[in-house]
């Protein structure tokens, strides 16, 4: 595959840090003697899709037998979701195969079926590169929702992306093409797929930034589905795969939890990306991406991230479940035994070793984006909404739209922290917005100081894996803490309902992990393991266990004593008393 072009930026005239390189991770071993049995290709392609060798089949977990039985893209590619949809439930019911179809293959076209909670509905997943969406998709979405009631909200997630719930399956075919007709898909965003891509909320708009981060990501989402028609080189992974561009000193992208992330650095006078590889959560293990000691120029992310794709679907294990996301592999092979392998499938079979001029400011302070903040465009700002826990409802997608298009471009921007931003107001436009009741009500641009950093995953309101539920209870906290501590500066608190981690908890300042416990009179209640000491920017790592199996009525007393502890806030009654 030959490179593709990006227009090169200009580089700021600013300081480079030059950080050591990390070293790797305990668990990166030096690469073994080579074992050429092992690095054959274990995926092979047939009649268009990629399918597992029967040399490789035996001791293959679940999920992989269900792609053998029946190939997921066909369900797209092939337009079997048509036929599905026109299926009666009862129907769908009578066959292991076609149950399958809406549990597991339709995860491939972004549907999750709330079978646990919400029998008959699902879950739809957008695919939104770097989090930039316009007025009229917001708009799109808000219509389809409104017709589910109760059920229809969506949700604004870690990865920049749109959720929208209570979909049900006669549905799907219309929707998805009135996705197609505003630009958006849900293709290949669940299950053994990459993920959304992120990149920098503030991306073209930020005086600060070191590099526009939209046209690598609109590429790599471009020809990871090829253009939303459905792409099987890549949709037999052996688990999901995560990736982001870096375009700010803040690290909004939080490169260290991605499989592949791309920071800016420049070598030689040229502009390009150091590469990390292997960060991600799982319940039984978490681990922050490590350096693979390389440098690509700008034009050849594309081909660096195919290469990645390409080592890791013919060489990863499908055994254990919990063992087969790509750091498993970098850990078997060594980090030079998979930098070779990826070195192979460079379209020039080379890879250049990683810059020491590293772009990222490491002592740059985290900006706020609530609030009012100027944009490098003279005369037009930028202003970052809360929206508590990223849950919207319709009516809050149409006046979102709304604002986007009568203050700003059309256009919005999600957050990896579950949040807003309405680019491109014109100055004389800030005071008017600034007086809409959506922004004057839930969706403030100046909340709270402990609301700022607050996440939450979906929880069991929707989710059949969580253990708790997660949103209110977040919020409830977060409330009452405030009404006992007072606190200067931000504190992010992330709360998830399962060990699956989706709210990113070890991320957190303090996080909120969902478990069953008992409460002192040995009744088994809704509980947390809190975490402790997650950090995010140059200086990232991952937070441990404070205190496990704490109720969940407990929890505001042992955040207050963690805030006064760990984070100097004051007891209200004792700042009463200095008063």
């Amino acid at each position: 595959m030959s490179s593709l072009r990006f227009h090169t930026p200009s580089v700021p005239a600013i300081r480079l840090s030059r950080r050591p390189r990390a070293a790797p991770s305990q668990t990166a071993v030096p690469a073994a003697e080579s074992d050429t049995s092992r690095l054959e290709p274990r995926v092979e392609e047939r009649d268009g899709y990629w399918v597992l060798k029967e040399k490789f089949r035996q001791g293959i977990n679940p999920q992989e037998k269900g792609k053998l039985e029946k190939e997921p893209m066909k369900l797209i590619i092939e337009r079997g979701i048509e036929e599905l949809a026109n299926t009666p439930l009862e129907e769908i019911e009578s066959s292991k195969l076609s149950r399958d179809d809406i549990d597991v293959r339709l995860k491939w076209l972004g549907l999750f079926h709330r079978r646990k909670h919400h029998y008959g509905r699902f879950m739809m997943r957008l695919k939104l590169p770097n989090g930039v969406t316009t007025s009229e998709q917001t708009r799109y979405l808000g219509e389809v929702i409104t017709k589910y009631g109760d059920q229809g909200c969506a949700d604004v997630t870690t990865r920049q992306n749109w959720q929208i719930r209570g979909v049900q399956l006669p549905d799907v075919p219309e929707i998805l093409d009135g996705l197609a007709g505003v630009g958006l898909t849900s293709l290949q965003s669940g299950m053994d797929n990459v993920r959304n891509p992120v990149g920098n909320p503030l991306a073209g708009i930020d005086p600060h930034e070191i590099v526009d981060t939209r046209p690598y990501t609109n590429l790599l989402s471009q020809f990871i589905t090829n253009n939303g028609r459905g792409n099987p080189s890549f949709t037999n992974l052996p688990r999901k795969w995560n990736v982001c561009v870096v375009g700010s000193h803040e690290l909004y992208e939080h490169p260290h939890i991605n499989d592949l992330a791309c920071v800016p650095a420049t070598k030689d006078g040229r502009f390009g990306f150091n590469i990390l590889v292997g960060g991600f959560f799982s319940p039984k293990r978490c681990e922050e991406a490590i350096p693979l000691d390389a440098w690509v120029p700008g034009d050849d992310v594309l081909p660096l991230c195919k290469a990645i794709l390409e080592a890791y679907r013919d060489l990863g294990t499908r055994g254990n479940r919990q063992k087969t996301r790509m750091m498993w592999l970098i850990d078997e092979l060594g980090i030079e035994g998979f930098r070779s392998e990826v070195t192979k499938r460079m379209p020039s079979k080379e890879l250049e070793r990683s810059s020491p001029e590293d772009l990222i400011l490491k002592d740059s302070e985290r900006r706020d984006y609530f609030g009012v903040h100027s944009q490098k465009q003279p005369g037009l700002k930028f202003v970052g909404l809360h929206i508590p826990v990223g849950r919207v409802h319709p009516h809050e997608m149409m006046d979102l739209a709304r604002l986007a298009d009568e203050y700003g471009s059309g256009e919005l921007r999600l957050t990896v922290e579950q949040n807003i931003i309405i680019p491109n107001v014109k100055d004389s436009s800030i005071e008017a917005l600034l007086n809409e009741p959506l922004l004057k009500g839930r969706f403030s641009p100046e909340p709270p100081i402990l609301m700022k950093g607050l996440v939450a995953c979906t929880g069991n309101q929707f989710c059949g894996q969580a253990i708790i539920e997660t949103k209110a209870r977040a919020l409830k906290v977060t409330e009452e803490v405030l009404k006992l501590v007072t606190v200067d500066k931000p504190v992010r608190m992330h709360w998830t309902g399962c060990p699956n981690t989706c709210g990113q908890v070890q991320v957190a300042d303090i996080g909120f992990m969902g478990c069953m416990t008992r409460d002192e009179t040995g009744k088994i209640v809704e509980g947390a393991d809190v975490f402790l000491g997650g950090r995010i920017g140059s200086d990232s790592h991952l937070g441990k266990v404070y205190k496990k199996a704490v109720p969940c009525k407990d929890l505001v007393p042992l955040v207050v004593k963690i805030l006064v502890e760990e984070f100097g806030a004051v007891p209200k009654e004792r700042e009463e008393e200095e008063d």
